[in-house]
């Protein structure tokens, strides 16, 4: 009846598709104009010929300069970022069926290949594609701004009045810093969680934060380069002493170099060896960008933030509807506790939040850190269970070790505040075949070690509702899963929900276990503790989870780019109509570059936070009937008692046998991914088999590598990795 539902919808699969073509086209068209932009402005044709056409249409009065590089580089990127919220928003309403056979086609299968490339780790074709982009777009910028500004190294060596090597020395370190530019242009739509621009390349923000790393990395390589050449400069030129200048018309150097002694110490705790030993120390330097960013825009004021503000604006936007959603404390109703030191904690929510398999949601627990964030997978499904939302925590650093102390004592607690951000991931799960389809894939192989099954559960809860419910033949599917102990095996009993599964509906599916105990030589003789689930007392102020803005939350974030950057255009052209022209034009007096910069910081932080306050008070109040329904429900005792013994009940119901004789249980070692798994996998039958991989890296890597042998055409992977 559901699929029926949504092919009646008032715009069919196939228009959306037409619709969803035209924005890709539209944002295709937009990202190459401005992309030529980008190769142009290293040369003498962007500086005589584009820039005084430029600005001569601004026409000074309202931006000057400023506004002729907002429309080069700013606008372009926030109006495909607006084009990518209508798209994501139009992928929502397309029909499970067809957008899975509408993704998986040939050509696009070739180019998800994965390739495994030290030490970049696992990429795709289309990976690799925009990242030779990438490096030719830095190579390109180098060598043309290095040809611009020595092509002229002699009449500005004369003006400087130094030596034409000192000169180049000069030159040489600004150029670097431009480059270094580019990297932070894109640094930050990685990790912009709601992201409307990732989505368009097929990616999602917990996947791509190898892309951070990396930009990060090289950003930090090349302005550490820009600052000794600096210094380097000075030092031989004699002038050291405009270390200390700060020029109000000009390029500050002191803010630079604050800037970038923030960035070292930021950078000095990304490194792994400091990372995985010490993260509440990473953790906590990383909130040192907001200094960083504020002495960047101090030092090269807004001619050259303009390049990188479309990419940080919309971070700006991300973090702060973030903030409104965590400031609320959720509605944590259960637990269940194993014995392997994993938690699963179940949350009340609205009905209308919607999610896929795979998403993530971040928690804050104010008893034991109130700033440490951490990210867990979903492991519920929206569809099984309407009311709730589970994530499952495996301890493997002090802050779960100390959740799941406070939750396995024998006087549990009663309440626990939490806060929340999220769920986020893809719009979809293009990797779940279903019927009707030639493309479809017959067969899922999961492979996961340790913590990594906690995905799969919920995709084998997903193919549970669409066996059940949607009638659909799911496809087979083998788990091939590594534990370290006997105990860990009481994980695989979270592939059952503890409330809301339909009945029979697990018999449905083909599903087979290879589980490896790699720890242990036998079973364990003692007979392993049952699941203990935790009932909590929620106060009446304990919200459920809501959708941040709403049932259409991707029309809603267009919305918010579109009214803040309005906005901010309004507060700078007001400024500079009323106070920085009249100053700069009728006076011997100039508007400093520093007070431009934090005049604009300032603008952009009100723009966003009045537009978004608005957009998520309005939603807030749409959804404050719902909210306020479930919270009367539950605060009565005996729908409590009546939910504990639902939850007793439905676990003593589970189809636990018929789980059982799927397992087949290897003790004593771990499988040889060269000889087991390979075997594994070129026996698996069916002309599109679906291997996704979640663990260690090393498991991943060894999975695509047998994927993209080229011995076998039928395999289609997929990594999972969250790396936050």
């Amino acid at each position: 009846m559901e699929v029926m539902n949504k092919r009646s919808s008032s715009f069919s699969d196939g228009k959306i598709r037409m619709i969803q073509g035209a924005i890709l086209a539209l944002a295709l068209t937009i990202f190459l104009g401005n992309l030529m932009m980008w190769i142009i402005m290293p040369t003498f044709t962007y500086y005589q010929k584009w820039v005084p056409v430029l600005v001569a249409a601004t026409n000074s009065t309202f931006f000057d300069i400023q506004g002729t590089i907002m429309m080069n580089f700013t606008f372009p990127i926030l109006f495909i970022a607006v084009l990518g919220c209508l798209y994501v928003h139009l992928e929502k309403k397309k029909s499970d069926i067809v957008t899975s056979s509408y993704r998986n086609k040939d050509w696009l299968k070739i180019l998800k290949k994965p390739k495994i490339i030290k030490p970049l780790g696992i990429v795709t074709w289309i990976e690799l594609f925009f990242l030779a982009m990438f490096i030719i777009l830095c190579v390109w910028y180098f060598s043309a701004f290095v040809y611009f500004h020595y092509s002229t190294i002699t009449t500005y060596a004369a003006t400087k009045g130094v030596e034409v090597w000192q000169a180049r020395i000069d030159r040489l370190a600004l150029v670097i810093g431009l480059t270094g530019n580019i990297c932070l242009t894109f640094l930050f739509y990685p990790v912009s969680r709601c992201s409307s621009i990732l989505p368009l390349l097929g990616l999602t923000s917990e996947g791509s934060i190898k892309y951070h790393i990396w930009l990060g990395h090289m950003a930090m390589t090349l302005f550490t380069i820009h600052g000794l050449l600096f210094i380097l400069f000075w030092a031989v030129s004699g002038r050291l002493h405009e270390m200390l200048t700060w020029d109000p018309h000009y390029i500050s150097n002191v803010p630079g170099e604050l800037g970038l002694l923030v960035g070292l110490i930021l950078w000095a705790t990304t490194f792994p060896a400091i990372r995985r030993r010490m993260f509440e120390l990473f953790f906590y330097t990383h909130y040192l960008y907001i200094l960083f960013m504020v002495f960047y825009l101090l030092h090269t004021g807004m001619f050259y933030a303009c390049i990188m503000l479309p990419g940080f604006f919309l971070f700006l936007i991300d973090r702060y509807l973030r903030f409104l959603q965590s400031k609320q404390k959720v509605r944590l109703i259960s637990a269940r506790v194993l014995t392997c030191e994993t938690l699963e904690l179940n949350f009340s929510k609205i009905s209308g939040l919607e999610y896929a398999p795979t998403s993530i949601m971040f928690l804050n627990v104010p008893s034991i850190s109130k700033l440490q964030w951490h990210p867990f997978t979903v492991t519920s499904n929206s569809n099984l269970e309407s009311d709730t939302i589970s994530v499952v925590i495996k301890c493997e650093g002090s802050w779960t070790k100390k959740l799941y102390s406070v939750m396995s004592l024998p006087s549990s607690v009663n309440r626990l505040d939490v806060s929340v951000e999220g769920p986020y991931g893809p719009p979809s799960t293009h990797f779940l075949s279903v019927v009707n389809f030639d493309d479809r894939h017959d067969t899922l192989v999961l492979i996961s070690g340790g913590s990594g099954i906690t995905p799969f559960i919920s995709i084998i809860r997903e193919l549970i509702y669409m066996s059940a419910t949607l009638k659909c033949k799911t496809p087979k599917i083998l788990l091939v899963s590594m534990f370290r102990n006997t105990s860990q095996l009481s994980m695989l009993d979270l592939l059952h929900p503890i409330a809301g599964t339909p009945s029979g509906c697990s018999s449905n599916l083909d599903l087979q276990i290879e589980a490896y105990i790699t720890r242990e030589t036998e079973p364990a003789q003692e007979k392993s503790e049952p699941l203990r689930t935790i009932l909590f007392k929620p106060d009446h102020s304990d919200a459920p989870i809501t959708p941040i803005l709403g049932q259409n939350n991707w029309l809603w974030l267009a919305a918010i780019i579109s009214s803040s950057f309005a906005l901010y255009l309004l507060f700078v052209g007001l400024l500079y109509q009323y106070y920085v022209y009249p100053m700069d034009h009728g006076t011997n007096k100039v508007f400093p570059y520093h007070t431009r910069a934090l005049f604009n910081m300032l603008f952009i932080a009100a723009a966003i936070v009045i537009a978004a306050s608005a957009a998520f008070l309005w939603n807030k109040k749409k959804s404050a009937r719902e909210t306020k329904q479930i919270q009367d429900m539950a605060d009565s005792a005996k729908s409590l008692n009546s939910l504990l013994a639902y939850a007793d009940q439905e676990l003593e119901s589970l189809p636990q046998q018929s789980l059982d004789k799927s397992i087949k249980t290897h003790y004593g070692h771990r499988p040889d991914l060269k000889s087991n798994y390979y075997r594994i996998l070129l026996e698996v039958k069916g002309s599109s088999v679906g291997v996704l991989a979640s663990g260690p890296k090393t498991l991943r890597h060894d999975v695509a590598a047998i994927c993209s042998s080229g011995l076998v055409e039928n395999l289609h992977f997929e990594s999972i990795s969250f790396t936050w």
